[in-house]
């Protein structure tokens, strides 16, 4: 499991010299929905399920905050659609 920092409606890892290899990103809509529109994972770190991950940290701090989410981001809709008894309950 990647350690991942959290930031202004994000969550990223940049490497030793400080490039970002992997992002998830998130934009407010109104007090109880967020959309989560951007995942990225640097190529050299693809295959390793990194993005799934940043995916499942976006739905485990929106579920605390009592949030839904709605996925525009082509891999974070997939994830929803691949794992319905992990998401369901957090879907917008």
């Amino acid at each position: 499991m990647m350690e991942f920092v959290k930031g202004e409606n994000r969550f990223f890892k940049e490497d030793e010299s400080g490039k970002l290899i992997a992002e998830v990103t998130w934009v407010p809509s109104g007090e109880l929905l967020v959309i989560l529109d951007h995942t990225f994972v640097d190529e050299s770190l693809r295959g390793q399920g990194i993005a799934s991950e940043l995916v499942e940290k976006v739905a485990d701090t929106m579920r605390a905050e009592g949030k839904k989410i709605v996925a525009t981001c082509p891999f974070a809709k997939a994830e929803f659609e691949r794992k319905p008894d992990k998401y369901n309950d957090i879907k917008a």
